[in-house]
């Protein structure tokens, strides 16, 4: 084969390549990411834990986010929640959302009691999320849980 040829096919793949790689990222392939602040899909994820916290307390909170991903309309958000004025800070807010029908809800908002086999402190806790929503991409969880979340 001569040079020219070769180079010419290894161009073509490359462009082939280059036009492919963008659709296979797209829709269900997306990747798990972390909604910048000031975006849309953060602002629609955080408001659907704020209401879920305004429901189950009574309480109008801002969250310091500690740790958020999102990939296929599942999210995994880790939260300080505080009053809006920031001189009362209350204890830390775990929770899974998924987004259905156009809109963020709150799929399980994560028990933090202490030494109970159910809540977050637990070794298994992870797993059985996972096996209560088969559907969740585990590269939305927080490193270190036991199904093996990817960084922040």
């Amino acid at each position: 084969m001569k040079p020219f040829a070769l180079a010419r096919r290894i161009a073509c793949m490359l462009v082939l390549l280059l036009l492919l790689l963008p659709g296979a990222l797209s829709g269900k392939e997306r990747l798990a990411g972390t909604p910048p602040p000031g975006s849309t899909e953060r602002r629609e994820i955080l408001d659907a834990l704020r209401k879920e916290i305004f429901r189950l307390h009574r309480l109008d909170v801002v969250f310091v986010v500690g740790f958020l991903k999102a990939q296929d309309g599942w999210a995994w958000a880790e939260t300080l929640p505080q009053s809006p004025d920031g001189r009362s800070r209350y204890e830390g807010v775990s929770a899974l959302l998924r987004k259905s029908g156009g809109r963020w809800r709150v799929a399980e908002l994560a028990c933090s009691e202490p030494d109970n086999p159910e809540c977050l402190d637990s070794p298994d806790y992870f797993r059985k999320l996972n096996m209560r929503f088969p559907a969740l991409p585990v590269s939305v969880l927080p490193p270190g849980s036991a199904t093996g979340g990817t960084g922040k």
